[in-house]
């Protein structure tokens, strides 16, 4: 990985975290238009930084701890939002706030412990696909509400894969952190 901090793909990344605050304005202004099309614009970015990344050969560690929170802070903000406006059922928002939460919490006390997490944990494919899972439903949840159309087997099928997703890739990393756990008080 290089080491140069300020890289395309992660100057996307960071424009995707910028990106949140806007959408969250628009969204509370009532302006979901305006809030779906940040929302769609900030998960574009998340595509775009990790092939850019591979493209252009300009990984970095920076944007490998930078770029899970800008996900994050974006789908954390966005569920919050739609479960608020009682769009989405509150125990999703819930379990995806909750699982979030987990594992910040468990690489940080991972960190803190001393285990490299940078290094041992690697993000795996069902992660991805419940962060994809994710973004796509509040998307569609987001056009719903601001074209005043309704797609409701395609908003039951995306709750479905976002539960089971976001629910297996939490246990996963949950039973990942445990047995990352130091057992001798030194980190190793």
């Amino acid at each position: 990985m290089k080491d140069t901090a300020w890289t395309i793909p992660n100057l996307l990344t960071v424009s995707r975290i910028l990106l949140t605050p806007g959408f969250v304005i628009a969204f509370v202004d009532q302006r979901f238009d305006i809030a779906w099309i940040l929302f769609a614009i900030a998960g574009l970015t998340d595509a775009l930084d990790g092939l850019l990344a591979r493209l252009l050969r300009q990984r970095t560690n920076f944007g490998a701890m930078l770029d899970p929170l800008a996900d994050k802070v974006l789908l954390v903000t966005s569920f919050l939002c739609l479960a608020f406006q009682d769009w989405i059922p509150r125990w999703l928002a819930v379990l995806v706030v909750s699982r979030d939460v987990i594992i910040v919490g468990g690489l940080s006390l991972l960190q803190y412990s001393g285990v490299d997490v940078r290094r041992d944990i690697k993000p795996v494919w069902f992660s991805k696909c419940a962060t994809l899972a994710q973004i796509s439903l509040v998307l569609l949840i987001m056009v719903e509400h601001s074209l005043d159309v309704a797609y409701p087997g395609a908003q039951l099928a995306l709750i479905v894969a976002v539960t089971v997703l976001t629910a297996v890739s939490g246990a996963y990393y949950l039973q990942l952190g445990f047995r990352m756990i130091p057992q001798n008080g030194n980190g190793h």
